[in-house]
């Protein structure tokens, strides 16, 4: 196995603050590459209050046409609700299926249905223009958390389509995180190097967890995409990093690629 100070990330700490149960895949990828990484979830994620719109909805999907889904947390919460209604995949069959990009479409056919489209870019914008000429006169059902950006409902809407919006999940902040977060940064010995946001949820939520607290100097932002970094820059945070490739992976890429020391 290569020695660690070989690596591009060997001698960095980097602050992974995805939701506990999803931080694996990007924390395992930054310790690959040399990285000390510690983890404090800025988002949870819980059940809806009522599961009664995306239970009607599944239940009537032979009324749809179009089924989208924007992230792994909505397709594991979709399938949840389908063995509980004892509805199998012979209800989706006749479906067009569109996901974000290719984490939520690797979820989907693991349980054995065809993605249709998936955008060249991984954020609502590309959604929209990749369903451009496919939704005039069809039903669209998104099933995507509570609180989400409204670009895919609203401009497949203006494209001809019927779209209806039912809430799979919901995001919340963990405020078992606050006393973490605010101890870290504090300690100079502690505190890591680079911060990575994964989502405008997460920017939002680490802004919530922080408070009026300032950033230490010295501490670098790194963001998953456009859509990340746009929130960042709107709450006065600045975006250092940026993956090209709007994927953990495309993350990790951009962290690695990042100059020395960054």
């Amino acid at each position: 196995m290569a020695e660690k100070k070989n690596q591009p990330l060997s001698g960095l700490r980097i602050l992974v603050g995805r939701a506990r149960h999803q931080a694996g895949a990007l924390s395992s990828g930054l310790q690959e590459l040399g990285a000390e990484v510690m983890e404090i979830p800025f988002i949870e994620i819980r059940k809806p209050r009522s599961y009664k719109p995306l239970d009607s909805a599944l239940r009537k999907l032979q009324e749809y046409d179009w089924l989208i889904l924007t992230s792994v947390n909505g397709v594991e919460a979709v399938w949840q609700r389908l063995h509980k209604l004892r509805l199998t995949e012979k209800q989706l069959k006749h479906l067009k299926i569109a996901a974000i990009g290719p984490a939520t479409k690797n979820a989907i056919e693991k349980r054995g249905i065809k993605v249709n489209v998936v955008p060249e870019e991984y954020v609502a914008e590309s959604v929209v223009e990749s369903l451009r000429d496919q939704v005039a006169g069809k039903r669209v059902l998104l099933a995507r958390a509570k609180v989400a950006r409204d670009v895919i409902p609203r401009e497949l809407r203006k494209l001809g389509g019927g779209v209806d919006v039912v809430e799979a999940y919901e995001t919340v902040i963990p405020q078992s995180s606050r006393t973490r977060l605010r101890t870290i940064l504090k300690d100079s010995k502690s505190r890591p190097d680079v911060i990575t946001f994964t989502s405008s949820s997460t920017v939002r939520n680490f802004v919530a967890l922080l408070g009026k607290k300032s950033l230490p100097d010295g501490l670098r932002l790194a963001s998953i995409g456009p859509v990340t970094s746009s929130t960042l820059r709107e709450l006065g945070l600045p975006v250092d990093i940026e993956a090209s490739e709007y994927t953990i992976p495309g993350l990790i890429k951009a962290l690695a690629q990042a100059e020395p020391g960054l």
